[in-house]
């Protein structure tokens, strides 16, 4: 293998084919990480031990979400494919030549990095990462629920005698169990959520458009990522704000419709702390709500209140999700739910790392334990046209202690706080 350090020695270079395949580029230090050496080492010792019961020599790992969990480095995918190499004795990230020297400053671990001159010089990367070390895997694992058909097929034509092993279900459930330093991440998540949600209340006003608003919720969480975590990326965060008819759905992004007087709004802030997801999310009114919108405010709100109360250790997923939904039995309002009641929180965003195991359904079977970090988000859509009409919602992030749960959001809920006057 042709591995270069930090100069590049095809300075000379007068073709593509003597430019190299793979190098290292160390290009200036390493940068403070999110978290401690000692939280990483724990979290490979994880990964070590389920490679240990799966019988597996490495683990290719390919995904945002594992990547990032593993070293800190959040890639840019942008057409290139990465990939960090987990042995039982080091690790190393496969990163993009256009990234230069970023991902080794940003990473726990070794990096090389793969240029663009020679087709499949990614695939190279991680045989070179496996030969240089002595591996020649014959059980090899991978996250098959991430992983793109045609890189599985290339891995395991790389590596012909080698059984490929899914990882991904096991490095979630790892990645449901949450660190001390973990959880004092998502708390200061889902302090700047609410620093987002109170600059977005302040800026409501009639004639005000959803993306405006979304700009001034997002500007106003980025400036404090950047003071809490001066050491991070600053990226990913974003805000979802809807009004009248766009409420109805929980993932629908800001347009350029203009607020008017009583109309239902939802106030959704992502605050991004070092790829690590939190969020807040309110129903508002802008003005008096109508007689049936404020009953239906006020059931979603008995429902969330519920909720709040059921999230405790030893409580499992479902049984949470079957007495809430009595709830809108009694109402009448079943069918009008969206989704599930709650989910997982970590490293995730809208693009990557769902950790399904650990979300408040009906299909799932989990039992909530301590260090899992989970929302309550009771949600209802009523159509246009109906009395009513519009989706609700409040969100929490609840932290599952040993006795009980901690709400960490502390933006106010309900009718009672949440009525903007017109």
């Amino acid at each position: 293998m042709t591995v270069t350090s930090t100069a590049n020695t095809a300075t000379g270079a007068s073709s593509i084919a003597e430019l190299e395949r793979l190098k290292v580029l160390h290009n200036g230090d390493k940068v403070q990480l999110t978290f401690s050496d000692t939280e990483f080492e724990r979290r490979l010792a994880g990964l070590r031990r389920i490679m240990a019961a799966k019988e597996l020599d490495a683990v290719v790992l390919t995904s945002y979400h594992s990547i990032k969990y593993y070293s800190d480095f959040l890639f840019t995918y942008f057409g290139r494919s990465y990939a960090m190499v987990v042995t039982a004795d080091d690790t190393v990230t496969v990163s993009a030549n256009i990234d230069a020297g970023m991902p080794w400053r940003r990473s726990f671990g070794e990096n090389i990095v793969y240029t663009d001159w020679r087709r499949d010089n990614y695939i190279f990367g991680i045989q070179e990462a496996l030969r240089s070390r002595g591996i020649s895997p014959r059980r090899l694992g991978v996250e098959d629920d991430s992983l793109p058909l045609d890189n599985r097929n290339k891995i395991q034509a790389a590596f012909a005698s080698a059984t490929l092993v899914d990882v991904a279900q096991d490095a979630m459930r790892q990645r449901m169990i949450k660190s001390a330093e973990e959880i004092e991440v998502i708390k200061h998540g889902a302090r700047i959520g609410d620093l987002g949600g109170e600059a977005i209340r302040n800026a409501i006003t009639a004639g005000i458009s959803e993306y405006e608003v979304a700009l001034i919720g997002t500007e106003a969480m980025v400036h404090e990522i950047a003071r809490t975590f001066p050491n991070s990326e600053i990226r990913d965060t974003w805000v979802w704000f809807q009004s009248g008819i766009n409420t109805d759905g929980a993932h629908n992004w800001a347009t350029t419709r203009k607020i008017q007087e009583h109309d239902i709004l939802s106030l959704n802030c992502f605050p991004m702390t070092s790829g690590y997801y939190t969020a807040l999310e309110r129903t508002l009114f802008y003005g008096e709500p109508d007689a049936r919108s404020l009953e239906l405010w006020n059931i979603n709100v008995e429902v969330y209140r519920r909720g709040l109360e059921l999230i405790k250790p030893g409580a499992v997923c479902k049984d949470i999700a079957a007495e809430l939904n009595e709830i809108y039995v009694g109402h009448g309002l079943l069918a009008n739910r969206t989704f599930g009641y709650g989910h997982s929180f970590g490293v995730l965003s809208h693009y990557y790392g769902r950790e399904a195991g650990l979300e408040l359904r009906e299909d799932i079977d989990t039992v909530l334990e301590p260090g899992m970090v989970v929302s309550m988000e009771p949600m209802i859509t009523v159509l246009d046209g109906q009395p009513g009409a519009g989706g609700y919602r409040e969100h929490d992030i609840l932290v599952v202690g040993e006795t009980g749960a901690e709400n960490i959001t502390k933006f106010p809920f309900g009718p009672e706080d949440n009525i903007i006057g017109a």
